[in-house]
């Protein structure tokens, strides 16, 4: 039995939201973008209006005003947002328990188990669709397919407030001249690799021996000629299923241009005391490290490391980052934003191979530090203790910056 999958995407959802929320924005062309001053002064999303003036998400906002001069700029709210992601799964919910959120305004939806109740594929999106008008007050766009890849190309290709069928029977003949670079899985690199081989559509991808794909693209060329053939039989996962924490990460766009080693080593530090608290919360521990670089220029570097050991100490993790990054950036151009991972992660508690080299006993005293440090800032704040070399300017992006509210841990 072919399974029915519903995707359902929330139309220009923060937009939406916020001209929902203050109605005098209706009609008019709005934007909601972060803030100039923080340096993260980018478009989140856009309203029909303003993108009909060409503005695109992720773009400067000096760029989108340059488009449309009478651009209505909104801040971001992103406890609202979540207010309305949470009544949007409500109407899901009614349909079926089987709900995988796919970001803030995104879901699929396995309703094969629900048509006896409620109806065939297209039945149950057309009343989801109305629903989530007169009782959220949101447009949404809907793909049926038989999986979760063409469902989501579904929801992509018809928008707002629209419901696009891809079955079985026919997905070859409706996809063979749709882009490529429309499906989920292909990126700009992937997209760049198959353009090259003249592969621009997905009629010509699936017609693509595998072979050639998994030695130009490895296993991911292998994957998007399944998901081109509709070969993807991934399972929709229940709404409170919770995927294994394969990595623990943090990053920032700093409130200025990083110029120096000693700039970047702060940084580092307030990333991994992020990481650390994480990864004791979460009972897991790091033998690897992974940095990724945006330089003014925009250009993403990323370098990783194995550790040798297994660590939730924040120190291990930035002392590590910090000699990687020394090993690995030229500062060729200043640095613009910063991330740091912990990877390659397993149980807190497991045997380990000992180093005869290691220094276990300073470990085991800076794991008690920092523990320390977590619990008097769980009571008193998380301004309430910190490291010397944090208490100077350190451009450190003010959601890194230490609460003023007591009793706050970030």
């Amino acid at each position: 039995m072919k399974r029915t999958i519903l995707h359902c995407d929330l139309n220009s959802f923060f937009a939406s939201v916020e001209i929902f929320l203050n109605p005098e924005l209706k009609g008019k062309p709005v934007a909601v973008c972060g803030s100039v001053e923080d340096r993260h002064g980018i478009v989140l999303a856009k309203s029909d209006e303003a993108k009909a003036y060409g503005v695109a998400t992720a773009e400067a906002v000096w760029q989108a005003k340059q488009k449309c001069p009478d651009l209505i700029i909104v801040p971001p709210h992103f406890d609202r947002y979540m207010e309305f992601s949470k009544k949007a799964k409500a109407v899901y919910s009614r349909y079926t328990d089987l709900i995988e959120p796919f970001g803030m305004d995104e879901c699929w939806l396995d309703v094969t188990g629900s048509r006896r109740l409620f109806g065939d594929g297209m039945t149950i999106a057309e009343d989801i669709r109305q629903r989530m008008k007169a009782e959220v007050g949101l447009s949404v766009s809907i793909g049926v397919s038989f999986n979760k890849i063409f469902a989501k190309l579904g929801s992509d290709m018809k928008k707002p407030d629209a419901i696009t069928a891809i079955p079985y029977e026919s997905f070859r003949n409706q996809l063979k001249d749709v882009p490529a670079s429309d499906m989920l899985g292909v990126g700009r690199k992937t997209g760049a690799v198959l353009k090259r081989y003249c592969i621009n559509t997905i009629g010509e991808l699936a017609a693509t021996n595998p072979d050639f794909l998994r030695r130009r693209l490895g296993k991911g060329g292998e994957q998007i000629w399944r998901w081109a053939n509709g070969y993807d039989s991934s399972p929709v996962s229940a709404l409170n299923y919770e995927a294994p924490i394969k990595s623990i990460g943090h990053g920032t766009t700093c409130s200025a241009d990083l110029v120096s080693n000693e700039e970047v080593k702060a940084v580092f530090i307030r990333l991994s005391q992020d990481i650390g608290k994480k990864l004791r919360r979460h009972n897991l521990s790091a033998s690897g490290i992974q940095i990724t670089i945006r330089d003014k220029n925009l250009i993403i570097k990323q370098f990783q490391t194995r550790l040798g050991y297994f660590t939730q100490n924040f120190t291990d993790i930035y002392e590590n980052a910090y000699r990687l990054f020394l090993k690995s950036y030229d500062w060729h151009d200043s640095i613009r934003s910063l991330t740091v991972r912990a990877i390659n992660l397993s149980e807190g508690a497991r045997p380990e191979q000992l180093d005869l080299m290691a220094d276990f006993e300073r470990r085991d005293k800076v794991a008690a530090a920092e523990i320390a440090m977590e619990k008097i800032r769980g009571r008193f704040g998380h301004n309430a203790v910190d490291m010397a070399v944090l208490m100077t300017n350190t451009k450190t992006a003010p959601e890194l910056m230490p609460s003023l509210l007591p009793g706050s841990v970030r």
